[in-house]
């Protein structure tokens, strides 16, 4: 007796689309929940849920805050009354040129010098680059936090390490962090030298990556260090340029654990930055709708800076 099925007898239902009777007919079954197209779809899932609850969950729910008044359950509807009072608030406005003020000072002096850092140490004429390159790069490595407090100890007007330096080219003693203006030159001072390496290895990878034939090019036509450095680097280095200033303006507009830690806002609130004020309002004074007032304006800032950026800066078609 011949074991092979009959030529007449029905075939197989595809794996995942239901089975077939006697007859042939299709009946109703499960449908595989893995398949090519839903794979996809299913490895994005935890990173899709994860941005939903922790980003944008907040996104919306600080936007409806800071349309609110009160605490808790007792919070009340009110429009934009908290955009209204930050307009005619005059410690935000002193927040945010303090902000403006260091950013303006501080973000072309640390990128210049992160962009002669690299040249430097692109030169082949320079021993132990690895090691320099290291050393450069270690403050970037330092939490904010700590830098803060290292830094406190070194500009300590009485014991400080600075001024102990300074006393010795009999230089008097400088209240660096007890005086409005030195307490801003302070604060610069602690952001330039934790970022710079950071920015200076950034660099250092962009110019790696400028062919070596236009700078030999450029020799043979008679063009100097100064002339190959505007005509080639530059150019050459525009979008890292681009990254580096709008990332370093970000930052800068975010500036928090520096000034907090070194001077906690003062004195006189000279170095009391926007994201200080909107912790002041949010976790001193429970002032929740008017913190994220404060959000909402300090993200438009960083974004009308950073598109500004782009215009000027970016590629010309």
């Amino acid at each position: 007796m011949s074991l092979a099925p009959s030529e007449h007898a029905p075939a197989a239902a595809p794996a995942g689309r239901g089975s077939t009777d006697q007859t042939g007919r299709t009946l109703p079954g499960r449908r595989r929940l893995l398949t090519r197209t839903s794979v996809p779809y299913l490895l994005i899932m935890p990173a899709v849920l994860g941005f939903a609850i922790f980003k944008a969950y907040p996104i919306v729910a600080s936007l409806w805050i800071s349309l609110t008044t009160g605490n808790g359950a007792g919070r009340h509807f009110t429009g934009l009354d908290n955009y209204q009072r930050l307009l005619h608030d005059p410690l935000f406005w002193t927040a945010l040129k303090n902000t403006a003020l260091i950013l303006v000072i501080q973000v072309p002096l640390m990128l210049g010098l992160a962009l002669l850092v690299a040249l430097g140490l692109n030169s082949t004429k320079v021993w132990l680059r690895p090691l320099w390159r290291l050393g450069v790069f270690i403050p970037s490595l330092t939490g904010l936090v700590a830098a803060g407090v290292m830094f406190s100890v070194i500009l300590n007007r009485d014991a400080g390490l600075l001024n102990w330096v300074l006393s010795l080219f009999g230089i008097d003693r400088v209240n660096w962090l007890g005086s409005p203006f030195w307490a801003r030159v302070g604060v610069v001072l602690v952001i330039t030298w934790h970022y710079t390496g950071y920015n200076a290895v950034i660099y250092l990878a962009g110019l790696q990556g400028i062919p070596q034939e236009l700078y030999e090019a450029a020799k043979v036509d008679g063009a100097g260090p100064i002339r190959r450095f505007v005509s080639i680097t530059v150019p050459q280095l525009r979008p890292i340029l681009l990254l580096t200033v709008v990332l370093s303006t970000i930052g800068t507009l975010q500036l928090f654990d520096e000034p907090y830690v070194l001077t906690g806002g003062g004195p006189d609130n000279s170095t009391l930055t926007v994201t200080m004020y909107l912790y002041n309002n949010g976790f001193k004074y429970f002032d929740f709708g008017y913190a994220s007032a404060l959000a909402y304006a300090l993200a438009l800032i960083v974004a009308v800076l950073g598109l500004l950026q782009v215009r000027l800066m970016g590629e010309r078609k």
